[in-house]
């Protein structure tokens, strides 16, 4: 199966969440949006050419029905791990909020950093800057007057993503007090990584913890754009550090790069389900919808847009 062909199947993905999950949008109910977009994902991959395993996705096996973690998926072809996050802002998506998306990876076999269902410390910036031009363990002001200096702009011309969460309250106070403009965002932190790399987000620098798991996604994505991203695990208790050990991580503080957390050739899609900066979201009407996908590739560096349109009386699962 070609690298063309392969990108075209997993934007079919994408687009079956998401398009199953936009019968959910602004109903409340979070959960049954999260649940239609994974059953939709689940039975779409069973479509794929690939011998799939998921590595990062709805949880242990004991915790989730479906896409759980050493879970295979595709139709039989080469090994490949998989990373999903068949929708990213259920809670965007029950309240009719932006950006909500579908998003998925794959990678060569052993090629995702294995992470957990804990904390990561981030800091990303898109494509087309000096190599290291942020780092983790840099102040917040040092980083931004950085980034200003490889932008040729001030600093007060950068807006900075953060999640809007009372842990971060400390590093909002920071950015302002440097003079950066900020971007909160309520939930979605695998697009708030992505966004800077999308001149029309207006996103210079995503800041701050979210998921682990949703790194990795975001990672990959980063890595098809050349943009650049810094991890740290955060840990509540000694039981997550022990967890992150046996994982294979020996040094429980490394700080991951893009390139550590997505090896290899990878490639990256999304689907969105909510309008965003980035990505439309779906539009249903009678019997169809028109949905607006992006799937990327590291080793060719291309970014391809899909605008598909959808007739369900065709199609052989229910998006209704």
């Amino acid at each position: 199966m070609s690298d063309r062909n392969l990108a075209l199947d997993l934007v079919r993905v994408t687009e079956a969440a998401a398009l199953a999950a936009s019968r959910w949008i602004g109903l409340g109910k979070k959960n049954d949006a999260d649940g239609a977009a994974v059953e939709a994902m689940r039975k779409t991959f069973d479509t794929v050419a690939i011998d799939g395993t998921v590595v990062i996705g709805e949880g242990e096996m004991d915790e989730a029905p479906m896409l759980f973690i050493g879970e295979k998926v595709g139709a039989g072809g080469p090994k490949m791990d998989i990373a999903v996050d068949p929708l990213e802002g259920t809670t965007l998506t029950a309240k009719g909020g932006a950006n909500a998306i579908a998003t998925l990876a794959v990678a060569q076999h052993g090629n995702f950093l294995h992470a957990p269902d804990i904390y990561m410390d981030k800091i990303a910036v898109g494509g087309g800057l000096p190599l290291g031009v942020v780092d983790l363990d840099s102040s917040v002001a040092t980083n931004l007057r950085s980034l200003a200096r490889a932008k040729k702009c001030e600093v007060s011309d950068l807006v900075a993503c953060i999640l809007d969460r009372d842990r971060h309250a400390e590093l909002i106070a920071k950015c302002r007090e440097a003079g950066a403009r900020i971007m909160l965002i309520s939930d979605g932190d695998v697009y708030g990584v992505m966004a800077t790399t999308m001149p029309d987000s207006l996103v210079d620098i995503y800041l701050g913890s979210g998921g682990a798991p949703e790194g990795v996604l975001a990672a990959a994505a980063l890595r098809c754009v050349g943009g650049q991203m810094q991890g740290r695990l955060l840990y509540e208790d000694d039981s997550q550090i022990e967890r992150v050990r046996s994982m294979g991580h020996a040094d429980p503080k490394k700080v991951f790069t893009c390139e550590e957390m997505a090896k290899g050739d990878v490639m990256f899609a999304a689907t969105g389900v909510t309008p965003g900066a980035m990505l439309r979201g779906v539009k249903r009407f009678g019997h169809g919808a028109i949905t607006h996908s992006v799937i990327m590739r590291s080793a060719s560096g291309t970014v391809r847009y899909v605008e598909a349109h959808h007739n369900f009386a065709t199609k052989t699962w229910t998006a209704t």
